[in-house]
Parts: structure tokens; C-alpha cells; sequence
């Protein structure tokens, strides 16, 4: 067995304080127990030459191991502990991250609400864990749905991981707003792409509008015709089938509204926002199951202020999901501020 100590990246600490070793050692065991055959032991904490690090125990990583390790949401740099516990030495272990395009992608855009890209990524790694063919995140084999896109964050992560991608999003202003920002992010990239925007019509009627783009890791990779496909349709979530095809998704990644800045509208007469995003859950996770093939995960973080772990579960099992409920799928709560102690609950689809 080695001994292996991450570094967390910078941004990762500022985000999550003192929680931040806690979610990368849950994140680490998910990893572990999906595509790792549970071979991650001892995780722990050691400080070493004064800087904080993770520790974990394992045979030697080695191909695709490593590659999975490399793209956990909290890895800075990764090094291979040797020598005498009283006098160690550090070995750095090459790692070969899935990023297909410059990290702008993910931190350019500010604005009000936006949620880290850090734990973005952390959402998507640990939902694609759950799903009944985890190796494929390596390949870009996953295609994957943010019913409740916003500015498109879980977008632009799965476009860094090459996945294929489509979102849906009631705010007009957000999908313009996104719109704007990937064009103009496109073209200063010099990527090749192709980028159409329109209504969706149907019989007479207009549904909502799409945006609809093909982009390439690379100019010979776009000419063979090897591109990343993603959508966005302006509608209401609960309308997402009438956009997509039944089993067209593998993962379903989501933040559900947390009930503070933006809040979940409740339906029916007066419409009002509420602080619970059980409402709009109890609606829509029946439709978004509808779109995602068996053996595919759903991963939702919510406000916990606002719901418990046990009514999401409740919508999710009456929608034919299993959900995982154990430890280390059970560690990922944090407090984001006064308002909001947030955390991720994440089920497979059964059936």
C-alpha cells in the first residue's frame, strides 16, 4: 500500500473553510467505491513543512485510477508520501485532468446567485459516480441535463469534461445572458463552432425558444466532425419532455432554488415564491425521470433550511429513484452562509 497527500486548490479552501477537507474526503470515498473498487483507505489529514494536506492509503494508481483521481473538484497537486513518518518526503505524481478548454470557461462570469464552480464540479463527479456506468465520464460517453440552468454553470462544466449537454431554464434574461456570454466566449477563443438561436414552434404554438451549438476541442477534431454538443431551452421545467426524448440523458445535475435570493415558485392560484423547493421538486422530478435512462443518476443540492434529506428522498424514491444513502454520500453538507447550509442528495434511476 502508498501513501498519497493532496494539496486542496486555493479556491477550494475559501469556499468551504474549515468543512473544505471534510467534502474532498467524501468526495475521495465516492470516487473510491465507484470506479476504484474501494481500494482508498485511511483517508485522513496530516500537515506537512506547515501546509495542510489530504491523505489517503491505496495500491499504486496507476492509467484510468489516476485519471479519475486527477479530476476530483479538490485536487491542487498530487504527490506519493515516502520516507519515515517523522521525516517524509514528497514525490509528485503527474496527473492528466479532463479539461478540454481554457478554465475561463468556468470563472469568467459574475454575477448574483452563481454557484462555485468548484462545487459545480463536485455535483457532477459525484452524481456521475451514482450511475450505473461511472468509466464514462472519462470517455465523454455521459450526456448530461441541468433542468434549472440559470447562467449555464453545470453547462460549462460538462463542456470542460467534453460531455454533451442540454439545459433548460424558465428565466428569459438568464438564457439571453448565457447566450451573450458563450458566443462572445467562443468566438475570442477562436474555437471552432456553430451557434444557432430560435422559437420552438408547435402546432402554431411557440413553446420556448432554443439555443442550439456544436463546438470543437479542436479545429481537426471539428472538421472529422468530432464535436460537444449543447442546448438550452428557454421554458418552464416542467415542460422539459416536451424538448427532449425519453432515456436521452445519463445524469441529471441541478441546484434546486436555495430560497433566498431566488426562491421556488409554487404553482397554482397566487403563485407565489416559497422558501421550500418541495413544490416545484414534487412537479418536476416525475418529468426529468422521464428523460433519463435507467441506470442514469440525478444529483440535486438544496438548501437544507429549506427541506430535509428525507422529503427530497421521499420525491425522488416516488419517482423510481434509489437513493444513496450511504456514509460518504452523506457528507457533503457545508454552510455557504447565514442563510443557507447546503447539501446533495444523489439517487439512481431503478426504473
Amino acid at each position: 500500500m502508498n501513501t498519497y497527500g493532496f494539496l486542496l486548490l486555493p479556491s477550494h479552501n475559501r469556499l468551504y473553510a474549515a468543512g473544505a477537507a471534510e467534502l474532498a474526503r467524501a468526495e475521495l470515498l465516492v470516487l473510491s467505491e465507484a470506479v476504484l473498487g474501494g481500494a482508498v483507505r485511511e483517508v485522513g489529514a496530516a500537515e506537512l513543512g506547515g501546509v495542510p494536506y489530504v491523505t489517503f492509503r491505496a495500491p499504486e494508481l496507476t492509467g484510468e485510477q489516476l485519471r479519475h483521481v486527477a479530476n476530483l473538484s479538490s485536487l491542487y497537486a498530487l504527490f506519493l508520501i515516502e520516507g519515515e513518518p517523522g521525516a517524509p518526503s514528497l514525490r509528485p505524481v503527474p496527473v492528466e485532468r479532463l479539461d478540454k478548454f481554457p478554465s475561463d470557461l468556468l470563472t469568467i462570469q459574475k454575477y448574483p446567485g452563481k454557484t462555485n464552480e468548484d462545487f459545480t464540479k463536485l455535483l457532477l463527479n459525484v452524481t456521475a459516480m451514482a450511475c450505473d456506468a461511472p468509466q464514462r465520464l472519462l470517455s465523454g460517453g455521459l450526456r448530461v441535463l441541468d433542468p434549472l440552468c440559470g447562467r449555464g454553470t453545470t453547462l460549462n462544466q460538462a463542456l470542460m469534461y467534453g460531455l454533451d449537454c442540454a439545459g433548460v431554464e424558465h428565466d428569459a434574461r438568464s438564457v439571453e445572458a448565457y447566450e451573450n456570454f458563450l458566443r462572445h466566449w467562443l468566438k475570442a477563443g477562436r474555437l471552432k463552432h456553430r451557434a444557432e438561436s430560435g422559437p420552438v414552434r408547435r402546432d402554431k404554438r411557440t413553446l420556448g425558444r432554443r439555443l442550439t451549438v456544436e463546438v470543437g476541442e479542436s479545429k481537426e477534431l471539428y472538421k472529422k466532425g468530432q464535436s460537444i454538443g449543447l442546448t438550452v431551452v428557454q421554458a418552464d421545467t416542467v415542460a422539459s419532455d416536451q424538448f427532449f426524448k425519453p432515456g436521452s440523458f445519463d445524469l441529471i445535475v441541478t441546484d434546486a432554488p436555495y430560497g433566498v435570493r431566488y426562491g421556488s415558485r409554487t404553482r397554482g392560484e397566487g403563485g407565489g415564491l416559497t422558501r421550500s423547493p418541495l413544490p416545484l421538486l414534487t412537479e418536476a422530478v416525475p418529468v426529468w425521470a422521464r428523460l433519463l435512462r435507467t441506470g442514469g443518476a440525478i444529483g440535486i443540492s438544496w438548501n437544507t433550511y429549506g427541506a430535509s434529506r428525507a422529503e427530497l428522498a421521499g420525491v425522488l424514491a416516488g419517482a423510481g429513484f434509489e437513493v444513496r444513502e450511504e456514509e460518504p454520500y452523506l457528507g457533503f453538507g457545508h454552510r455557504v452562509d447565514q442563510a443557507i447550509v447546503r447539501d446533495l442528495i444523489v439517487a439512481r434511476k431503478t426504473a
